[in-house]
């Protein structure tokens, strides 16, 4: 009798794999920054991840276009462009459409009645006199639109589209303003658009809910393309001075 080996668990995979989660929510909370340089080591610390590791996360980060590297300088992170803005928006607009006519047909009530609840919540508290003073306000609406968008890819069932997705996702980040963030004065605006797109999607009318969706994303490219940056900051109150450290605690900033 043949005796069987187990194989030994594919422990670099694993690595690679968690160092690029890594890298993801790196982006995601604004740490790391659109044309930012950073070498290997420093990402290793950043990360919390051996050199082997972040080695092997390379190429598939530059395989997506989120970094190339630069002779003498290291690792930078996509420069934001129009080039790139343009591509990243029309690739989440295709994506998008195709997963909410799906998305339209399938979800259920129940489903439509809860993210609907939900946004009602976040404007309840977004009027409220220390809306101010709400520190999770913000984070808590973008998690919220995010959501929705992931939600409608991932009910396609596609894990090829839902990867691509999250892909594209992370260039759309990095944009910021550089990026289209919910911001103070974008934040009821922007459920607003969503409650006007869920209403649609509740009632099961598909051509409206496209039109509403395309609509919710152009307005977010063309802020990017057009609003003044020093407008943003001010509503943020962030500094115009450059962005150079590799791991700064910003809170999460995510795109409308």
């Amino acid at each position: 009798m043949n005796k069987v080996v187990n194989s030994p668990v594919d422990d670099s995979l694993s690595q690679r794999a968690k160092a690029y989660q890594g890298f993801t929510r790196q982006v995601f909370e604004g740490t790391i920054r659109a044309g930012q340089f950073v070498s290997q080591r420093e990402l290793m610390t950043l990360l919390d991840m051996p050199l082997g590791a972040v080695r092997e996360m390379i190429p598939r980060l530059e395989a997506a276009g989120l970094v190339k590297t630069v002779p003498q300088r290291g690792l930078q992170i996509a420069h934001v462009d129009l080039r790139l803005i343009r591509n990243a928006f029309q690739v989440r607009s295709m994506i998008e459409r195709e997963a909410l006519l799906h998305f339209v047909h399938t979800a259920t009530d129940a489903e439509l009645e809860a993210i609907e609840a939900s946004h009602h919540r976040i404007l309840a508290r977004a009027a409220a006199p220390d809306a101010l003073q709400d520190a999770t306000l913000l984070d808590e609406a973008q998690a919220l639109d995010w959501g929705l968008h992931d939600r409608m890819v991932d009910a396609l069932g596609n894990e090829i589209i839902s990867d691509q997705y999250r892909v594209n996702s992370l260039r759309v980040r990095l944009i910021k303003l550089e990026q289209s963030v919910i911001t103070p004065g974008r934040l009821i605006p922007a459920m607003q658009e969503h409650l006007r797109f869920i209403e649609a999607l509740r009632a099961r009318d598909g051509a409206k809910a496209a039109t509403l969706l395309e609509e919710h994303i152009s307005g977010a490219r063309n802020r990017v393309m057009h609003a003044p940056l020093e407008q943003v900051r001010n509503e943020w109150g962030v500094s115009s001075t450059p962005y150079f450290d590799p791991i700064p605690t910003d809170n999460t900033r995510r795109h409308v």
